[in-house]
């Protein structure tokens, strides 16, 4: 563990962020002891008290086990954190982590035809004209990630009408993960945001009240692009 003083503009979001850059690169491991708060405060130049809610901070993401009286142990995040860990696991230190692109993609693929199967079950009457919007806004944009952020905002009114706050959570972590990348993503997701009749026809089953159609037509929007990306990640993958 490489601790450095922090900037004390930011005193515990620096402590926060130096700590959980070493949990998630494997420095740090699970069940490795985290030195004191006042050796913590020594090494890095700060207050103790900074160094007491950057460790509450990490603490409530389930990084690390703070016990009154007993050492602060690092935790196995891949069990006790929760999906806003989700964007610093995808990009750390400056480079993509394509295995969780893939898991995105993945439950992007599995998620979207269950939601759109739950909105035909559960929808309002105010997701009729909430869904015509997205879709007319979709099919009048020409720049491609525009386009992107209209389909985001489709699926948002789909999982709006789903009623899941299970789903509603994991889509907002998933959609402030996936829009910092939209600009790279255009190309290979100008074909699924040019469909918008296979947009209208999600809607339209959602709207007849028709769950198995909505899940049908929303896998069969949702699959071409999600195969075509799994497939270039699995290049990048592969040795060379």
């Amino acid at each position: 563990m490489a601790l450095r003083p922090v900037n004390r503009r930011s005193v515990p979001e620096d402590v926060f962020d130096q700590i959980i850059s070493d949990v998630l690169s494997g420095e740090m491991r699970p069940g490795e002891t985290l030195p004191s708060e006042r050796r913590l405060a020594e090494v890095l130049g700060v207050s103790r008290p900074a160094i007491r809610e950057a460790l509450k901070r990490l603490a409530a993401a389930g990084l690390i086990e703070v016990r009154q009286g007993d050492a602060t142990t690092v935790r196995d995040f891949r069990r006790t954190a929760g999906l806003d860990l989700l964007p610093r696991l995808l990009i750390r230190d400056g480079d993509l982590d394509l295995a969780v692109v893939r898991s995105i993609l993945e439950t992007r693929l599995h998620n979207g035809p269950k939601v759109a199967e739950l909105a035909a079950q559960r929808r309002g009457p105010e997701l009729s004209d909430e869904l015509n919007t997205a879709m007319r806004a979709l099919a009048d944009e020409a720049d491609p990630v525009a386009a992107q952020r209209h389909a985001l905002d489709f699926w948002d009114h789909i999982v709006d009408g789903a009623d899941s706050i299970a789903f509603r959570l994991m889509f907002n972590t998933l959609r402030a993960t996936y829009e910092p990348a939209l600009p790279a993503l255009a190309t290979m997701m100008a074909a699924e945001v040019g469909r918008v009749d296979a947009y209208r026809a999600v809607a339209e089953a959602v709207l007849a009240g028709d769950p198995a159609a909505a899940r049908d037509n929303a896998h069969r929007l949702l699959e071409p692009a999600t195969t075509a990306l799994l497939d270039a990640l699995h290049t990048l993958e592969e040795p060379r």
